[in-house]
């Protein structure tokens, strides 16, 4: 095939580009890893039509540029090229269009506020941008700069909005996060440019806080959409920004179903999994797989910290490929690092059932420690975790209408 749009930069490993792209129907957009000896080879060469630019190359093509956007002589940097008729090329920067899309969606408006932005690269000085020419005020904040991580709680606690350009809380190390919110007594925003997970510690907090706030995949689908019209002049509107926001999060989001041993997990998953089209994967079931024995003799044998460890592993497998409908365990909820997986890799429905209702035989735990002491235990990490609370007391046919009726919404 003839590809005429490419994203460069180097290296480029995994990228979610082509799947945007795709998304918003160019079917011929490719990944060209250029070594930097490369570059000027590339920027003359008559085989493209439309570039993306990411690291390291953001500033570097600049100078090929007969004509920079006022954004990208602004920022100083460069994020999309755009070969003219007449062969000469146009350089500009639509990471800004997609950090406002990503604000604008979440309710979040800079003016006059104190906004603090984590990190000092190449996403601080576009983030530092728009917050400027809103009417706010950005602070940056970066490891060894006069603003920093160990000061900047007494200095900054009345900061109005957080605003993460740092990879950290990025997927593989989602347990970290940049800055701890507590403290922060004022806050009104807080957005994070991260995208994968589609939800990051940072955000999980802001949400526990009622914090309004926003993970970078949205403005990673405003700055496609972006890109995408300066190549075809298709408008970058809000209707088909959200469209493609919604299928690539689909793609990479897991629907999880938590809650108490025999209240109905894999039932409904199953039915829930055919009625979305995905594909349904029972935890337990992938845990007897990987012991080769069934779990109360795993348990009987080994012990629950040992069934603990297997359970966290598959549940790590499970929830980072996405596009799935998952079944947890009962017990899955009791690990941090699991709680983590399930809520930013998902979106969570518990089923909740009457404690008398649910089904107790072959479950060690419930066997051994009986239902309401389980119950106990559990329940704040049930709420901690769940999107949605479901009464599963309903034919299975009602609760599942009902489920995909939450689930649209």
């Amino acid at each position: 095939m003839h590809h005429r749009q490419f994203l460069i930069g180097h290296p480029l490993g995994h990228s979610w580009s082509p799947a945007l792209h795709t998304a918003l129907g160019c079917a011929d957009y490719a990944l060209k890893d250029l070594l930097p000896e490369e570059l000027e080879g590339w920027m003359h060469s008559a085989e493209w039509d439309g570039c993306n630019v990411t690291i390291p190359y953001k500033q570097a093509v600049m100078p090929y540029c007969a004509e920079l956007s006022e954004t990208a002589r602004r920022i100083g940097s460069v994020n999309t090229l755009v070969r003219r008729a007449d062969g000469s090329i146009y350089g500009d920067n639509t990471d800004i269009f997609g950090f406002e899309a990503m604000a604008a969606r979440a309710g979040i408006t800079f003016h006059g506020k104190k906004a603090l932005v984590l990190g000092s690269g190449g996403t601080s000085h576009t983030v530092c941008d728009a917050v400027l020419r809103a009417g706010g005020t950005p602070v940056v904040i970066s490891r060894s700069g006069e603003n920093n991580y160990d000061n900047i709680l007494e200095k900054h606690a009345d900061a109005d909005l957080i605003l993460n350009t740092t990879p950290v809380g990025m997927w593989p190390h989602i347990a970290e996060q940049p800055v701890d919110l507590c403290g922060f007594q004022h806050l009104s925003g807080v957005l994070d440019v991260v995208y994968n997970p589609p939800r990051t510690r940072l955000l999980l907090q802001a949400e526990k806080l009622g914090i309004p706030c926003a993970g970078g995949l949205y403005m990673l689908c405003g700055q496609a959409a972006k890109a995408h019209e300066l190549w075809t002049g298709e408008a970058a509107d809000r209707e088909t920004i959200d469209k493609m926001y919604a299928d690539i999060l689909n793609q990479h989001r897991n629907v999880v179903l938590i809650g108490m041993p025999g209240c109905g997990k894999s039932t409904i998953g199953r039915l829930l999994g055919e009625a979305l089209n995905l594909p349904f994967l029972d935890a337990d079931a992938e845990i007897v797989k990987k012991i080769g024995t069934d779990i109360p003799s795993f348990f009987q044998a080994q012990g629950e910290a040992a069934f603990r460890d297997v359970e966290a592993e598959v549940i790590k497998e499970l929830m980072t490929t996405g596009g799935r409908v998952i079944a947890t365990g009962g017990g899955a909820i009791l690990r941090q690092e699991n709680r983590d997986l399930i809520r930013g890799f998902g979106r969570v429905i518990r089923l909740a059932r009457p404690l008398a209702d649910l089904a107790t035989k072959g479950r060690p735990v419930t066997q051994q420690k009986g239902v309401e002491a389980i119950a106990k235990e559990r329940e704040p990490f049930y709420a901690e975790c769940a999107d949605i609370t479901f009464e599963n007391t309903c034919p299975k046919e009602e609760t599942l209408q009902s489920l995909l009726c939450l689930l649209k919404n």
